[in-house]
């Protein structure tokens, strides 16, 4: 059987969206660090950083949003066929993230019969966990239940200029048939390719290897050559040029707001290199004396790279500042980090979305690359958009966050690398600053077990044999 329109329903609970609790204002921070005034807000764009504080970690955040899900949809965990988990955070080089899921579906109804492990390859694994659902429900291996895919990372880094990008955050989302959010399978752009620019080979740290302005050149190659090949794909279906304003929204992968801003502008300049017909008069003028440039010349041209942002801004405020809300709250959260700034627009203009294409792009360093278009259509019922925007309930997520001063955070930082692959230890009793309904780590034993509980207000499952005490 084949739907070609099987799709992702989105956030908190369709997509739930957990931004840690414990977060710090980057603007605080830059004070701390002795970074001059606007290096992190204005240089990176960034507003505030999330962090996973000792009780938190990726499986956490995993088991609770998976939780909220099924919990805020009514989602029978029987219904779920296909079980996708999308991370670059490795907790062991052998058990998938997955498996830790699987107890909220044995132990409740007994479900085993779940397809599906983790994809990693830096911040595009969720895309491929993602690809792999939507495939899965439009092959002839359907049974007729849903997918369900995580994104899940807690993106850390060392003392230094690379630390204001950090970040945590879990997103779920449910794959399905009929769904107001609908996959334009056809119209689909990757760009795959063999680079150092964000690695992590020392299995004994959790922090990478960076090279950041190398990583900023691939992430923009990799805009172009998807762009190019997205747009000469609808240009065969369609039998008509693409541009810019062929899209309502576009959404992007964001490490940092500033690199979003950069990459919206070259999707500017390549309508303007291809002569499309979104680009006025005005724009051409000032984008002209770059036309002759290299590719290599136009990723170093700062003159072009300011330029292009100028001619682009009106366009980025209208197609793009709507999805920058919670990258630019929460910081980089890897593979959940595209869908979190899908998630953004969701809440900002859900009354606006039907039938409006949204084109999103996905960069996983080393690398890996896609661009891609949904449809988007008002919805029925609990899986409206208007029904999602309200369940996700942003604006008060983001309001009801802890804020903790610099030196907590160095603090934490700290104590994080000291457990980092350790055994035989039990975490802080301290989880006041955990909503009711959030998982979270109790203990790893001496043979590197993970046990986790759940605070009350939510479910009573634990992990691993433990026992929640009167949730």
């Amino acid at each position: 059987m084949s739907l070609p329109h099987a799709v992702v329903a989105p956030p908190p609970g369709l997509v739930v969206v957990v931004a840690p609790p414990p977060g710090l204002v980057t603007e605080v921070l830059e004070a701390h660090d002795g970074a001059s005034k606007g290096k992190y807000t204005i240089g990176l764009g960034q507003d505030c950083m999330a962090f996973c504080s000792e009780v938190e970690d990726v499986i956490s955040m995993s088991l609770t949003v998976v939780s909220s899900l099924l919990e805020k949809y009514n989602v029978d965990p029987k219904q779920i066929g296909r079980l996708e988990v999308g991370s670059e955070t490795v907790i062991d080089k052998s058990k998938s993230i997955k498996t830790f899921l699987m107890p909220l579906f044995e132990q409740k109804c007994g479900n085993t019969d779940i397809e599906g492990v983790d994809s990693t390859n830096a911040c595009y694994g969720g895309t491929a966990a993602l690809f792999n659902c939507v495939n899965w429900v439009e092959s002839s291996s359907w049974d007729g239940r849903y997918g369900l895919v995580v994104c899940t990372d807690s993106a850390v880094y060392a003392e230094g200029p690379a630390r204001p990008t950090g970040g945590a955050a879990a997103i779920a989302m449910l794959i399905g048939p009929d769904a107001p959010i609908a996959f334009e399978s056809k119209l689909r752009g990757s760009h795959m390719s063999h680079a150092y620019d964000f690695y992590k080979p020392n299995l004994a740290s959790e922090y990478p290897v960076v090279d950041g302005k190398l990583s900023q050149t691939c992430y923009l190659m990799a805009v172009d050559a998807c762009y190019k090949y997205l747009c000469s794909k609808y240009e065969k279906l369609e039998g008509k040029q693409f541009s810019i304003s062929d899209a309502e929204y576009f959404v992007f992968h964001s490490p940092y707001n500033k690199l979003v801003q950069k990459s919206f502008a070259r999707l500017m300049y390549n309508d303007f290199l291809r002569n499309a017909s979104s680009i006025d008069e005005a724009a051409k003028e000032k984008l002209g004396p770059f036309s002759t440039l290299s590719g290599d010349e136009s990723y170093q041209s700062r003159d072009l790279e300011k330029a292009s942002q100028q001619v682009a801004k009106p366009l980025y405020d209208a197609k793009v500042q709507p999805t920058t809300l919670i990258p630019k709250q929460v910081g980089n959260m890897y593979t959940a980090s595209i869908y979190a700034a899908f998630v953004s627009l969701i809440h900002n203009k859900h009354s606006e979305l039907d039938g409006k294409r949204v084109i999103l792009f996905s960069y996983g360093s080393g690398l890996a690359a896609t661009m891609f278009s949904l449809k988007l259509s008002e919805g029925q019922n609990s899986f409206s958009l208007s029904n999602i925007a309200t369940v996700m309930n942003v604006a008060e997520k983001l309001k009801s966050r802890h804020e903790f001063p610099p030196e907590k955070f160095v603090e934490v930082m700290k104590l994080m690398e000291h457990r980092y692959g350790a055994k035989d230890f039990v975490t802080s009793k301290d989880i006041s600053h955990l909503a009711p309904g959030t998982y979270y780590l109790t203990e790893v034993d001496s043979m590197y077990r993970r046990f986790y509980a759940i605070k009350a207000g939510g479910n009573t499952t634990c992990q691993n044999g433990s026992v929640a005490n009167g949730h």
